[in-house]
C-alpha cells in the first residue's frame, strides 16, 4: 500500500536528541513539524537515552564549587589542541567549535537548568592527555555528569515534542525509513521513503526491516538528524584511516543496530557534501555485555588511572597512554600491535573505587534520581551492583586472589597463548616495587598521586595508591578489554544554521543537519579527537541551531 502524501513547514528525520531538539525548536518558532523514524516508539530519544549524560560546561558553578579554575580561554586551547585541524574542509568546523565552546561557556547551562536539566555536584577529568599544554587533553575537569543520565537529558525535549503534537502542531511517523530525498529545482522538498511494519520491540532491541508500504513528505525545510555509522561494522572498517592501523576483525558495538549510516548516502546523492568520514571516536575498554540488548552489546569501563594497561602479549602500554588519559592514542598504539584486545590488570580496591561503567542502564542511581542508592554505591566499600554483576557474570573478567593463580587463569583463558606470562609477573611486581616509596620513576603512578590533589578524585574516582599484590586490596582482576564502536566524527558539512551545503561550499535549499549526522556540527567539530561530554552537547547545540534556522525559514 502508499500512504496519502503528507506535508509539513519542517520534516525532521530522526528522533535521538538532536531530532529531538531541532523539532521542538522548529514547533517553537511556529513551523508545523513532521518527526519520522524508522524505529518504533519505543526507541524515542535515541542514542541519547543510552548515554552516560555527561556535558561538558566551561567555568560552571559546579567547576567553581570543586575548586577549578576554568576559562573559555583555555578551552579553547585544549578544543584546537585536541582536534588537530589541518583540512581545508576544517573552515567551517573551526567555526562550529569556536561557536560551541562561546555556548558551553556561556548559555547552555542556564538554558538546560530552565529546561529542568540538573547535575551531578562532582565534576570529572576524561581525557586527560599529558602530552603537554598544546597537546590533546583536558587541563583541568569537566566532564558533567546529568542528574538522571541520558534519560535526563532526554526527557525535556522529549516532553516539549509530545506538548506540541498535543497541541497539534507536530506529528510523530515511527517506523517511517527515508530511502529518498527528494530535489526539485535543485532543492530539498521533502523525502519519500518505506513504511516498515509494526512492532512492539522494547528499547535497543533491532526490529524488523518488513516493509508495508511507501510514504512522501513534503516540506519547505528538511533536517537530517539520523546519527552516525557505530552500528554497521562492514562501514566503521571501510571508513577506518590508515594512521589507525588495520581495522579490528573483531568489534563490540556500543549502540544499537539502527545506528547504520543509511542517511549518509541518501543524503550525498541530494547533493549534500560529506566530510571527514575517516574521523572516527571508538573506545578500547569495552567489555562484552553479560546481559546484551542488541546484537555485539558492548559496554566501556570509564576506568580511573590506577590499573595496569597491558597488550594481547603482556608488554606496558607506552607514556601517555594510561586509563582515562588519551582514547585515540592507545586505539592508535594497540591496532599497531595486530591483535584486537589489550588487558587491565587490576585490583577490587582499585575496581570499587575507579571502574564506572558508560550507559544509563548502568548506573541506575544517578538515572533513577535515587540519592541513597547513590551513597550506598558510590560511597560505601564494594563495587556499584552492576559492576558486580560483570564481575560475577561477565565473560572478560577473571578473579583470583594470588599472582601466580591468576597468571595460570590467564594462560587457560582465549587468546592467553599470546601472553608473555613472565613479562606480565615482572610488570606486576616492578609496578608494584614502585608503590613502596613516596618517590617514584614511574609516570602513571606519578600521575595517580598528583589526581589525588583533585578532591573529586580522591573522593570517587582515585584509588589510593597500593600493591597490586597488596592482599588487603584484593583479590587481584584480570579484565580483557575489546573496541567498542560508538562514534563518526565526520559527516554532512553545514554552516552556522545547521543548512547542508554542497561540494561547492553552497548552502543546498531546504535542507539542513545536525548531531552526529553533520559531525556534530559543521561535518566535524570535533576535528580530530573528543574532549568528551561533547558529544550530547553537539547535539543539542546543532539541534537547536537547525531547527531555528529551519523554523525561520519557512
Amino acid at each position: 500500500m502508499t500512504t496519502t502524501p503528507l506535508s509539513a513547514d519542517v520534516l525532521v528525520i530522526g528522533w535521538g536528541l538532536a531530532g529531538l531538539v531541532a523539532a521542538s525548536e522548529a514547533a517553537a518558532a511556529g513551523a508545523r513539524v513532521v518527526l519520522i523514524d524508522q524505529e518504533p516508539l519505543s526507541n524515542v530519544g535515541g542514542q541519547a537515552w543510552w548515554s552516560f549524560g555527561g556535558l561538558f560546561f566551561v567555568d560552571s558553578p559546579e567547576q567553581r564549587r570543586m575548586g577549578i579554575k576554568d576559562s573559555l580561554e583555555l578551552a579553547t586551547q585544549d578544543w584546537f589542541g585536541n582536534a588537530g585541524f589541518d583540512r581545508p574542509e576544517d573552515a567551517w568546523p573551526k567555526k562550529w567549535a569556536e561557536a560551541y565552546l562561546a555556548f558551553a561557556a556561556g548559555e547552555k547551562r542556564a538554558w538546560l537548568r530552565e529546561k529542568g536539566v540538573g547535575f551531578f555536584p562532582v565534576v570529572g577529568w576524561a581525557e586527560r592527555g599529558g602530552y603537554g599544554a598544546l597537546g590533546p587533553g583536558n587541563s583541568v575537569p569537566r566532564f558533567h555528569i546529568t542528574w538522571g543520565t541520558g534519560p535526563g537529558i532526554v526527557g525535556p525535549f522529549t516532553t516539549a515534542v509530545r506538548a506540541a503534537e498535543d497541541a497539534g502542531t507536530l506529528t510523530i511517523l515511527p517506523r517511517h525509513r527515508v530511502s529518498e530525498l527528494v530535489v526539485s529545482g535543485g532543492a530539498v522538498t521533502g523525502a519519500r521513503g518505506d513504511i516498515l511494519e509494526p512492532t512492539s520491540e522494547p528499547r535497543g532491541v533491532a526490529s524488523s526491516r518488513d516493509v508495508i508500504g511507501t510514504f512522501e513528505i513534503a516540506a519547505g525545510a528538511t533536517i537530517v538528524a539520523s546519527g552516525g555509522i557505530g552500528g554497521n561494522h562492514d562501514l566503521v572498517r571501510a571508513a577506518w584511516p590508515a594512521r589507525l592501523g588495520e581495522p579490528p576483525s573483531h568489534m563490540l558495538s556500543g549502540v544499537p543496530a539502527y545506528v547504520d549510516g543509511s542517511m549518509h548516502a541518501v543524503s550525498a546523492a541530494a547533493g549534500a557534501h560529506l566530510i571527514n568520514g575517516d574521523r572516527m571516536w571508538h573506545y578500547v575498554e569495552g567489555i562484552t555485555n553479560w546481559d546484551p540488548v542488541w546484537p555485539g552489546h558492548g559496554i566501556r569501563i570509564l576506568p580511573g588511572p590506577s590499573s595496569l594497561w597491558l597488550d594481547a602479549t603482556g608488554k606496558r602500554l607506552p607514556v601517555p597512554l594510561f586509563p582515562g588519559f588519551d582514547t585515540l592514542g592507545t586505539l592508535a598504539h594497540l591496532r599497531k600491535t595486530g591483535h584486537d584486545h589489550s588487558w587491565f590488570i587490576t585490583t577490587r580496591q582499585i575496581v570499587e573505587k575507579e571502574f564506572a561503567l558508560s550507559g544509563s542502564e548502568q548506573n541506575p542511581d544517578l538515572t533513577g534520581k535515587d540519592v541513597p542508592l547513590l551513597l550506598k554505591s558510590r560511597l560505601a566499600k564494594g563495587p556499584t551492583g552492576p559492576v558486580q554483576a560483570f564481575l560475577d557474570e561477565g565473560e572478560d573478567f577473571i578473579v583470583e586472589n594470588d599472582l601466580e593463580t591468576l597468571l595460570e587463569q590467564l594462560r587457560r583463558a582465549p587468546d592467553g597463548d599470546l601472553l608473555d606470562l613472565a613479562h606480565v609477573r615482572r610488570e606486576i611486581v616492578a609496578r608494584d616495587r614502585e608503590i613502596d616509596n613516596d618517590f617514584t620513576k614511574d609516570a602513571q603512578i606519578g600521575m595517580l598521586r598528583s589526581m589525588r590533589s583533585y578532591r573529586g578524585d580522591k573522593l570517587i574516582r582515585t584509588a589510593a595508591p597500593h600493591r597490586l599484590q597488596d592482599p588487603a586490596a584484593g583479590p587481584l582482576i584480570a579484565v580483557k578489554l575489546h573496541v567498542l564502536t560508538r562514534k563518526s566524527l565526520g559527516g554532512i558539512q553545514t554552516d552556522l544554521d545547521g543548512r547542508a551545503l554542497g561540494a561547492d561550499g553552497s548552502p543546498i535549499t531546504g535542507l539542513y543537519a545536525a548531531g552526529e549526522a553533520s559531525g556534530f556540527g559543521g561535518g566535524g567539530v570535533h576535528g580530530y579527537r573528543a574532549l568528551e561530554g561533547t558529544f550530547l552537547g553537539g547535539c543539542l547545540f546543532s539541534g537547536r541551531q537547525a531547527g531555528r534556522a529551519a523554523g525561520r525559514s519557512v
